[in-house]
């Protein structure tokens, strides 16, 4: 029986077809454009490849075809019978988050890693803000990361994608020299790795070295293909490491090029998270409101997603609304978070719809309700998922209302608050 580049034993007698599963995997895990041909011939050499159906599965799933993604999934679900019991188990885990049971996905990933502690493909939609602990809406979701994956270390220490992934959670929790050390071997080992290089801007990021980051970035990035899977985002590095760094038009240039709507190719997740992100930080810096540009957005993220139920999304949505004008629909949509909240329907709780009324009460230059909305939401925004460089979205809200509202030592207090970080804090009249 052959085996994949973790050792694990596959059931196909094709060199083919497993030649063309390992790449299609690398391309996953390192979010390099190609790994749905490459799978698409591992299939095609083997059509009853368990695995590669499987992963196939998730290479659309990532990509937001979530039609495409399911059918993958029952596919290579009917073929299990014929395949071993770490491959019925890698299938069920992998084609359990596609089918939309996030914590059932999460369960037999633990269960499954126990037994296999070297499948990466099964721990991958378990790692990263945007997984299955990242985007569980629970508060201790950042060391419970760690956590997760320290029992791989030992099996995994050396693998480039789980030092990736090790360095990002590490950085989450505020380790950050560990990261840096643990992301520099991760990338000397596969340069090309872009969730490695997405996690290095972090890093960088985290610990204020603003200039550093651009630069590696403006190194690491036009090797890459547009068609890949965080082009959109890691540009969105780019423009805000620009912005902060008070090279503005580089900034809005990337954004129009490379993250707003139609500029952007990628995920609609990151086109209607990074899009508004991006807007709303530069009038934080003291740039004037572009309207035009927020009723794209605006108009982007309610086609995107008009239903509540991903609350890094809802939140941004809100955020889109308030900035776009548009009032009523702001306090509609913020009228169906609550009403989520309510129902138990929101694993993140109050604190999205808390947040969305933050944003709408800053909107409206009410900047003590602002404070006092923001104030009591800030310690659970962990919960909506995301990174913490991008939740600092919230928190430079809340710092930008206390200088509005002439409270400049409450803000100051803020921002020396950080015990474990040290990121730059682009807000206007912030001395």
């Amino acid at each position: 029986m052959l085996a994949d580049r973790y050792g694990l034993a596959i059931s196909t007698s094709s060199n083919a077809a497993r030649d063309a599963y390992v790449a299609g995997v690398d391309c996953l895990l390192s979010a390099v454009h190609g790994d749905q041909a490459h799978l698409g011939r591992a299939v095609e050499a083997d059509p009853e490849f368990a695995v590669a159906h499987a992963a196939l599965a998730r290479a659309r799933f990532l990509m937001a075809d979530v039609p495409g993604a399911r059918q993958a999934a029952a596919h290579a679900r009917g073929l299990t019978a014929k395949a071993t019991d770490r491959e019925q188990s890698h299938v069920d885990a992998l084609c359990l988050a596609i089918e939309g049971k996030p914590v059932e996905a999460l369960a037999a990933t633990r269960a499954h890693l126990a037994r296999h502690p070297r499948d990466a493909m099964v721990a991958s939609p378990a790692t990263g803000v945007f997984g299955l602990i990242g985007f569980s809406g629970r508060q201790g979701r950042e060391p419970e990361q760690v956590e997760f994956l320290d029992p791989l270390e030992p099996h995994l220490a050396d693998d480039w994608w789980f030092q990736s992934v090790h360095a990002f959670a590490l950085c989450e929790v505020g380790r950050l020299d560990e990261a840096l050390d643990v992301i520099e071997r991760s990338m000397s080992a596969n340069p090309r790795n872009a969730h490695g290089a997405h996690i290095k801007a972090h890093v960088l990021y985290e610990r204020g070295e603003d200039r550093r980051g651009l630069d590696y970035l403006d190194s690491w990035l036009p090797g890459y293909a547009r068609e890949g899977l965080m082009h959109c985002h890691i540009s969105w590095h780019v423009a805000m490491f620009a912005l902060i760094l008070g090279d503005t038009d580089r900034a809005w240039r990337v954004y129009q090029a490379q993250v707003h709507p139609g500029g952007a190719w990628g995920p609609a997740l990151n086109v209607a998270t990074d899009a508004p992100a991006f807007l709303w930080r530069a009038e934080l810096a003291g740039q004037a409101r572009r309207p035009t540009l927020w009723n794209e957005v605006h108009a982007y993220g309610q086609k995107s997603f008009p239903k509540p139920g991903i609350a890094f999304v809802d939140v941004h949505r809100a955020l889109a609304a308030v900035a776009a004008g548009d009032r009523d629909g702001a306090a509609a949509y913020a009228a169906e978070l609550e009403q989520r909240a309510a129902s138990g329907r929101s694993p993140a709780g109050i604190v999205v719809p808390r947040l969305a009324s933050g944003l709408a009460a800053y909107g409206k230059g009410d900047w003590e309700k602002a404070i006092a909305i923001f104030d009591t939401a800030l310690a659970e925004t962990v919960r909506i998922g995301g990174s913490r460089a991008q939740r600092d979205l919230i928190e430079n809200t809340l710092i930008a209302a206390y200088l509005k509202a002439g409270r400049a030592a409450d803000a100051k207090g803020l921002v020396a608050a950080h015990a474990d970080r040290r990121p730059s804090v682009p807000i206007a009249d912030l001395n």
